[in-house]
């Protein structure tokens, strides 16, 4: 218990309670509408807290991958950006599929379980302070100045308010969900990654590790208003932003993604966005540690900052659901590419260097392969027999992996950069980037396949 005078002393800390339910509030209903935008809406009753439920809880403790590796599935359902913002129902159903069988799905180990603060909704405000101050947190009746302008704060409110879920819905079966806590981890990865591609906030990120790769496209591709544009993949595509400007390039573009809660969020904001910065989310207020002031902590973040049907998109521009390893191995996917742009995506593999031979297979005589991340092996710390296998190359070894299935390299640098950093935040991991361009080279990649 906090001694009266601390208590005194941090009253102020009641308002900032009730601000943060109502960010949490906000995000929740976002959350909501994108999941009712579907046809039929997700069905959320299987959450409804009904009593105990037996949830896996275990998460692979690494910053930038919190969020991927969800559920398997092998068949490659593809949706196409149209330029009416239309949802094709492929999507959906194999979305849905996947949430079926998503509670019995195996995930990894060693993230540290985080309260969900979604189901202190209903509780008093400012309940766990015990101001001695008295001070009424309330948005009805007298409340002092601070509180009033924060009740009152009428542009925070019209440009978050939602149709189907209000701030103030905290009574309802919304937050009466039981979600696990790997779930709400995974959200919460989500939001971030929301911030990192299509937000105005995550510009400087993308100029770090998305410019790069579209320069050299750029470069490489001279002439791509031809009648055949070339093609190029994105596995580990994410929320869709770089494959959406490649895109834009002039490239027949297919981004290729394995979980499926990135995939129900970038077809939401590619397809059911109306205009630029529709949506507002608060996407640190899980952030405790490390914040400068509390307003930073809970400011709002507007996206998309671009309506995506009018980004110049390319006939052909696609998002596949499905395991990489599992979709691009097939005979039809063997020589049928002109690019293959991997971000932050190669150390996701339990096994890389069947990544880098399934990009060699599929890259055509000649093809480019433009990369850029660290080696943050996803499965680096699993143990036991049962785990997950994982095979930790360093970039040396890669490289000569990559030579062996005739790759030559073009262009090669270190860049630094970030990945979902809060910019405001005191503290941010920063990593040196492994960038390089390299090309199959059809004599070298014939004398290495297995006879």
């Amino acid at each position: 218990m906090l001694p009266p005078a601390h208590k005194e002393l941090l009253f102020h800390l009641g308002l900032k309670y009730q601000r943060l339910r109502w960010c949490i509030s906000m995000n929740a209903a976002f959350i909501m509408n994108m999941l009712e935008a579907f046809e039929p809406p997700f069905d959320m009753s299987q959450y409804v807290d009904v009593g105990d439920h037996d949830h896996p809880s275990h998460m692979h403790d690494h910053s930038h991958v919190d969020c991927t590796h969800s559920s398997g599935r092998g068949d490659c359902s593809t949706v196409s950006l149209s330029r009416s913002n239309s949802l094709l129902d492929e999507q959906h159903e194999n979305l849905n599929e996947d949430a079926k069988t998503h509670g019995s799905s195996r995930e990894t180990d060693n993230q540290k379980d985080e309260e969900d603060h979604m189901a202190g909704c209903s509780q008093p405000v400012g309940s766990n302070l015990g101001t001695s101050q008295g001070v009424d947190l309330s948005c009805n009746g007298d409340t002092d100045a601070s509180t009033a302008a924060y009740c009152q704060d009428k542009d925070v409110s019209e440009s978050s308010a939602v149709d189907n879920v209000t701030p103030r819905h905290c009574t309802g079966s919304l937050f009466k969900l039981n979600v696990p806590p790997i779930d709400v981890d995974k959200v919460r990865c989500i939001v971030r990654n929301i911030v990192r591609d299509w937000a105005e906030e995550g510009q400087k990120e993308r100029d770090e590790c998305y410019k790069p790769i579209l320069e050299e496209l750029n470069r490489l591709f001279p002439n791509r208003r031809d009648e055949r544009p070339p093609s190029c993949l994105v596995p580990g595509a994410g929320l869709g932003r770089l494959a959406l400007e490649i895109s834009s390039l002039g490239f027949v573009s297919q981004g290729n993604e394995f979980s499926y809660y990135m995939l129900i969020c970038s077809s939401f904001i590619l397809n059911h966005t109306q205009e630029a910065n529709e949506w507002t989310i608060y996407p640190w207020i899980h952030s405790n540690c490390n914040s400068l002031s509390d307003n930073d902590q809970l400011r709002p973040v507007s996206f998309p900052d671009i309506h995506p049907s009018s980004a110049g998109i390319t006939e052909g521009f696609s998002m596949c659901a499905g395991d990489f390893v599992e979709v691009y191995s097939e005979e039809s996917q063997e020589s049928a590419w002109d690019a293959v742009v991997t971000c932050f995506f190669l150390d996701t593999a339990h096994n890389i260097v069947e990544y880098i031979e399934i990009i060699s297979k599929i890259l055509k005589d000649g093809g480019i392969w433009i990369n850029l991340g660290p080696l943050l092996y996803h499965f680096a710390d699993s143990y036991g027999p049962d785990d997950d296998m994982s095979i930790e190359l360093s970039l040396e070894d890669v490289k000569k992996v990559a030579y062996h299935y005739g790759f030559v390299m073009e262009v090669e640098k270190m860049i630094e950069t970030t990945y979902t950093a809060n910019i405001k935040a005191m503290m941010q991991n920063r990593y040196r980037a492994a960038f390089w361009t390299m090309r199959k080279n059809a004599s070298r990649s014939k004398a290495q396949r297995p006879r």
